[in-house]
């Protein structure tokens, strides 16, 4: 749904929701284009926004300063990909540039990203991931609707490394089709001194029906890995979205699971996200989606906008958390492409 809302006084206070939880992270999808086809991410025929629809650097830029002044201290820049909005290094800049800012991520499908790391790292990006979902080229064109593509997405991850990015890989494991490859991913972050993040199937698919059998669970993926590999750890920082593992004996590259479905992490969420067209997205999980485009080319203050904003997270939703433990059926929410993760 999309809501407007009146806006009572600002204050620089800490962007605190009704469950106390307090917002460290803002995620920015900056289209909703993509050039893969993903089929958990993205429906058959995906109706596209215009070019009016989305928000200007300058407006993005905006919105981070002003959430930045109520403690949002890290962005990550998502899509669609990212990679297909141009110059996209501008916008890395610009939000770099804000004092409370102190870390820009991007998160990309890596096609064009060897192309394009050298201006992004120039403009001050600390960090890239790269969604990979096979390492069998054949499934890879299956599974992203393209051809020829894989080796071009690994050159775009090795880029990223040699630009002295901190570069990770995102894999999201799916029963029938790659949970196969869960230890041929956990070799190349090993081998290659990278982190590979394994994401549970999640209902973020467009308007197919949700398929929990599809779910391979984070602790079902760990136990493969160690079946092969050594591995210590498994502490998830507060706020974080993933559980981290190391290889034993290894001072770089490890394993992690983002566990949305078996074992949410809802209760400390730090995160807010705005989406290509201006809306606020408190949380993933729920529908509510809150205008604020209106309100920045309307002419409102900084104040106003910043009210709007306080307004839309202090409704976010308790989480996917408490639909599990209530019984309720999960369902489609939005296609992932138009949020970005």
């Amino acid at each position: 749904m999309s809501t407007q809302f009146p806006v009572p006084q600002a204050s620089e206070a800490p962007l605190t929701d009704s469950f106390g939880r307090v917002a460290r992270k803002l995620r920015i999808s900056v289209t909703d284009r993509c050039n893969f086809r993903c089929g958990f991410c993205m429906p058959s025929a995906p109706l596209w926004l215009g070019a009016n629809e989305l928000l200007t650097f300058e407006e993005i830029t905006r919105v981070t300063r002003i959430l930045g002044s109520m403690g949002v201290t890290k962005v990550r820049l998502s899509g669609g990909e990212p990679l297909l909005r141009p110059a996209l290094e501008e916008l890395v800049s610009s939000v770099t540039r804000i004092p409370a800012i102190s870390e820009v991520g991007l998160t990309t499908n890596g096609m064009f990203l060897a192309k394009q790391v050298r201006k992004l790292a120039g403009a001050g990006l600390s960090e890239v991931t790269v969604s990979l979902h096979s390492l069998k080229p054949e499934r890879y064109d299956a599974i992203t609707g393209t051809k020829g593509a894989f080796e071009t997405v690994l050159a775009g991850l090795d880029s990223a490394k040699d630009a002295g990015l901190r570069t990770k890989v995102n894999c999201v494991v799916t029963r029938g089709c790659n949970e196969d490859e869960i230890c041929d991913f956990a070799r190349l972050a090993y081998e290659g001194g990278l982190t590979v993040r394994f994401i549970e199937y999640m209902p973020f698919d467009g308007a197919k029906p949700w398929n929990s059998t599809l779910v391979v669970s984070g602790e079902e993926i760990i136990s493969k890995i160690r079946s092969a590999f050594e591995l210590e750890g498994g502490e998830r920082a507060p706020g974080s979205t993933a559980t981290n593992f190391r290889f034993r004996g290894k001072r770089e590259g490890g394993v992690s699971t983002i566990t949305s479905i078996t074992k949410p992490f809802c209760s400390d969420c730090d995160r807010i996200r705005l989406k290509a067209n201006g809306m606020i997205v408190p949380c993933l999980f729920s529908n509510s989606e809150f205008d604020i485009r209106s309100g920045l080319r309307s002419g409102e203050s900084d104040e106003r906008i910043a009210q709007s904003v306080r307004r839309a997270f202090n409704l976010k939703f308790a989480g996917v958390e408490s639909l599990i433990r209530s019984g309720a059926a999960l369902r489609n929410i939005r296609p992932m492409h138009v949020i970005g993760g």
